[in-house]
């Protein structure tokens, strides 16, 4: 057997199920004490350094594309789209982390910071902190985990097989990285069901709690905050202006953010868990930790730690990649990291992971499940 299949069949060799036998505090205990200190001046110094990445950009574009002919600038523009994109996913980690409570010390400095960078990039703070709380709070649950819950076949639209093909699974992956984030947040698509309708800037959703009604308002007062500004601008410099500065690097940002999300939960050695089999532990540990080169350290190894991520959330990103390697042997097994190319691995997982159900001869394991493909 080769190297490679070796390593695919590494790949696909399943995460143990099992109660672990570890608890989360000795995980905690494996961790160096200074890796949950949340420093101020670190967070901070990390968000300017993204803005400031991000205004060198923003001049370039502004100043000296324009200046470039055609048909360079066909060239010239793409690179810009990219490299803001990449930078401002960065920014958007920062505020994510805002609403763990991991930026600071300080939940309003916290809430400040959060608040205004998600509303810049049309994200809905309060709403998606609360939304996404409740996703760690139930990771792996088929019943309650807020988003990227799979289906048993028996839930599968029947027009999915005509897109389980080739065409129609670049076709689908297309639609999930530029309209999936939007559709999410506005109507819930590929979120929990809910027994009405579920929108993240509906104050009195049922994704929402009363406690909760007022600072969703202010969420979308922010998001409405944004918007004046995108208009104006637009009035002023042209909506072809704002899509060029503006929109096409904010549509990178939604689709890596909807991609890096879909692999860390997406993965044909990942169970799931019904209400019978399900706890806390379990669900957390059945997420995976991704390999994006570079970019690992643009965004923050929110791609490459995010197992650690699921078991203590409030930890700041520039102390996780030390605390996964510490907590490596307390977890063995339980621990997954998948090194396969990213592209790779969206069109790996598009392909193997369609619909869940539990291995047919194994009558003790019924409340656990497994991503199939065969429709």
């Amino acid at each position: 057997m080769g190297v490679g299949s070796k390593m695919e069949k590494a790949v696909h060799e399943r995460v143990p199920h099992a109660k672990p036998p570890f608890t989360l505090s000795q995980i905690k205990k494996a961790i160096p004490p200074h890796c949950f200190h949340r420093s101020l001046l670190r967070s901070f110094s990390c968000l300017i350094s993204d803005l400031a990445f991000v205004s060198l950009f923003f001049y370039l574009a502004i100043a000296y594309l324009p200046l470039i002919p055609h048909p360079a600038s066909y060239i010239a523009w793409p690179f810009y789209w990219v490299f803001q994109g990449c930078i401002l996913t960065g920014v958007w980690v920062i505020a994510h982390e805002c609403g763990h409570h991991a930026f600071s010390d300080y939940q309003l400095i916290d809430d400040i910071v959060g608040l205004f960078f998600h509303s810049a990039l049309l994200v809905p703070y309060f709403s998606w902190k609360y939304s996404h709380r409740r996703h760690h709070s139930n990771t792996g649950s088929l019943e309650r985990d807020e988003v990227f819950v799979p289906k048993p076949k028996s839930q599968i639209p029947w027009f999915l097989k005509y897109f389980n093909n080739p065409p129609g699974r670049l076709i689908s992956l297309l639609g999930t990285l530029t309209l999936g984030w939007p559709l999410y947040l506005a109507f819930n698509v590929s979120g929990r069901p809910y027994d009405r309708f579920a929108c993240h800037y509906d104050p009195h959703g049922p994704i929402f709690t009363k406690r909760e009604w007022v600072q969703i308002y202010i969420s979308d007062t922010g998001i409405l905050g944004m918007c004046l500004v995108l208009y104006r601008i637009s009035v002023a410099k042209g909506a072809l202006w704002v899509m060029r500065i503006y929109g096409i690097p904010l549509l990178i940002v939604n689709g890596f953010l909807v991609l890096i999300t879909y692999l860390q939960h997406t993965h044909p050695a990942l169970p799931h868990y019904d209400s019978a089999e399900w706890d806390w532990l379990r669900g957390a540990l059945a997420t995976v930790d991704r390999d994006y080169g570079v970019l690992n350290r643009v965004f923050h190894n929110i791609t490459d730690t995010h197992v650690v991520h699921h078991l203590f959330s409030t930890m700041p990103h520039y102390h996780a990649k030390e605390a996964t390697e510490a907590v490596k042997p307390v977890l063995g097994e339980y621990y997954r990291l998948d090194r396969t190319p990213v592209l790779k691995a969206i069109w790996r997982e598009a392909k193997e992971c369609v619909y869940v159900a539990p291995d047919e001869d194994d009558n003790s394991d019924k409340g656990v499940v497994w991503y199939r493909n065969k429709l």
